[in-house]
């Protein structure tokens, strides 16, 4: 595997990089934007900073920015390469250009790519399969001062697991925080409440409230190399896959691919 790292100046770049260096992987491109202080200057050992597009890689990882997203996958496309995506807060048409790039070439999409949040992400669809609308849903995130969209690609996929497992359509049912005299709170919504402050890395609980019970699930990054390692885990799993479109948990075998 020839891994491309697209942002490699970034945080979750930075992360990549020493991940990918510490499993033994091959790095052969690391791009950021033009005009990058950083261009032309090594990433890694006989590899620098580049601002053109990473032509000797087998497989992408992109965690960069919603707007770049739909170009990258075409140049991807273009050169048939595998491709993992961890960029989160895609439009509706960028997320279009997810599934249309998946057609042509294998890639895996998840709103986070660790492995502990993943078993998060199953663990919610089972529980909101068991415990009823008897039971208020409501999701809180909390991430850095830094982050770009709210609420979290991590708290959205949350919620969709837990519509999955009530067997709900998510936008029917979902609030996005409140403000003002909302009246009472209507059974089967689904809460999401999104936090910024310091340089939290990410925490998600999702809590299931009864009358005579509280259940609380909760995931508490302390490093992006969670995240990091999860895309790698990823890209090597895509190697030697048909062209579609994959997420974590078909890379953890909670799907079948």
């Amino acid at each position: 595997m020839k891994l491309a790292i697209l942002g490699g100046a970034g945080r979750m770049g930075q992360m990549l990089l020493g991940s990918a260096r510490e499993a033994g992987l091959s790095v052969v491109a690391v791009t950021e934007v033009s005009g990058h202080p950083l261009i032309g200057t090594e990433a890694l050992p006989g590899v620098i900073y580049q601002e053109t597009w990473p032509e000797n890689a087998d497989t992408i990882i992109d965690f960069t920015f919603h707007t770049c997203v739909t170009a990258n996958l075409l140049n991807a496309v273009k050169r048939h390469q595998a491709y993992v995506l961890g960029t989160t807060g895609l439009t509706a048409e960028e997320l279009a250009a997810v599934d249309i790039a998946a057609r042509e070439i294998p890639l895996c999409f998840a709103p986070n790519f660790s492995l502990g949040v993943n078993l998060l992400l199953e663990l919610v669809r089972r529980a909101a399969s068991v415990l009823d609308n008897s039971y208020d849903a409501e999701i809180v995130e909390m991430h850095h001062r830094h982050k770009k969209d709210a609420p979290s690609g991590t708290a959205l996929g949350l919620a969709q697991a837990l519509a999955d497992g009530r067997g709900v359509k998510l936008d029917a049912v979902a609030s996005y925080g409140r403000h003002g005299i909302v009246g009472e709170r209507p059974a089967g919504e689904i809460g999401i409440h999104a936090l910024r402050g310091g340089s939290v890395v990410g925490d998600h609980t999702v809590m299931f409230a009864a009358d005579e019970e509280r259940v609380e699930l909760t995931h508490k990054a302390v490093s992006r190399a969670a995240f990091a390692k999860g895309a790698l885990k990823a890209a090597q799993w895509l190697q030697e896959r048909q062209p579609g479109r994959y997420n974590m948990r078909h890379v953890l075998g909670f799907e079948k691919a």
